[in-house]
């Protein structure tokens, strides 16, 4: 009997081992697991530190690149200090021309002179006569200086300075021409064919006159000329100093002694820019009052 009991009891002590052994790995797989899941937390929780480091590195480079760019602009306005862009149209002797590679002439002498009084350094852009308000618009040049006139027209496009200039527009004809004073175009029954130079007030006034279909357009004077001395228009109307210049260059033209209109020059720039227009304004009455204008013209217009 002792023997069953004592068997008994051996047989109990080692369930009772195996179940406790058997809870020690639950807990231990348990643990397992909590920690695997610790780690894959960490893991992930490492992949999404990353990916946020990456877009916030992403975002600092962006800002930087921005930055540059910024800097980049601030450098090319450094750069554009100091400078005065003059645009005009180098075809209309004697305000703007080409002596060998550089272009001098009254408009120029002038524009020089303004500049010196603004302390800046002149740059000259030339360009076709037609793109000069354009330029001046947009900001490529700061003024427009061409032997231009104020119209109403152009008055919806830019501002414009003091007149610092008289000018005439004339008309050249071929010698012999049927065409021999300024009425004769306006005839009854008149169908002549008018050469001017694009956008200019030869071209504007003209039109009004006598009509799109009687006016031929070309990019300068010179080229007029040529339409004129082939025979494909009857005259040209353009300015009066200019007219001079091309005449003496010219075989068998003349200028007719009635003018066509008379009207005052003046400098273009970007509507609204009281600033430099003030600064131009001051400068015009400047050299005015010292003759310097004067001086200029009477150097080129005898």
């Amino acid at each position: 009997m002792k023997k069953i009991l004592a068997l008994l009891a051996a047989a109990a002590l080692v369930a009772t081992t195996f179940a406790f052994a058997g809870c020690e790995k639950k807990v231990e797989d348990a643990d397992a697991n909590v920690d695997g899941e610790a780690v894959e937390g960490e893991v992930e929780g490492e992949v999404a530190e990353g990916e946020d480091k990456e877009a916030v590195e992403d975002e600092e480079n962006a800002a930087t690149e921005d930055e540059k760019e910024e800097e980049k602009e601030d450098e090319t306005v450094a750069e554009d200090e100091g400078k005065l862009v003059m645009a005009t149209n180098a075809y209309f002797q004697p305000y703007e021309y080409f002596e060998g590679d550089k272009i001098v002439g009254i408009d120029v002498e002038i524009a020089e002179a303004i500049a010196e009084k603004l302390g800046l350094e002149l740059v000259i852009d030339d360009m076709e006569f037609n793109s000069i308000i354009a330029a001046v618009q947009s900001g490529a040049a700061d003024m427009g200086v061409a032997g231009m006139t104020v119209t109403e027209e152009r008055l919806e496009s830019v501002d414009f300075s003091y007149s610092y200039a008289n000018g005439v527009q004339s008309i050249i004809v071929a010698e012999g021409s049927a065409i021999t004073t300024v009425d004769d175009l306006y005839a009854e029954g008149a169908d002549y064919q008018v050469g001017v130079q694009l956008a200019t007030t030869g071209d504007i006034y003209s039109t009004d006159d006598f009509g799109e279909e009687n006016v031929t357009r070309y990019s300068n004077g010179s080229e007029a000329v040529l339409a004129l001395q082939g025979g494909d228009i009857d005259c040209v109307i353009i300015d009066n100093e200019p007219a001079k210049a091309l005449v003496a260059a010219n075989e068998g033209l003349v200028i007719l002694e009635t003018s066509y209109a008379d009207e005052d020059y003046a400098i273009c720039v970007k509507k609204g820019n009281t600033e430099l227009l003030d600064k131009i304004n001051v400068a015009i009455e400047e050299l005015t009052a010292e003759g310097k204008i004067e001086e200029i013209v009477a150097k080129y217009i005898k």
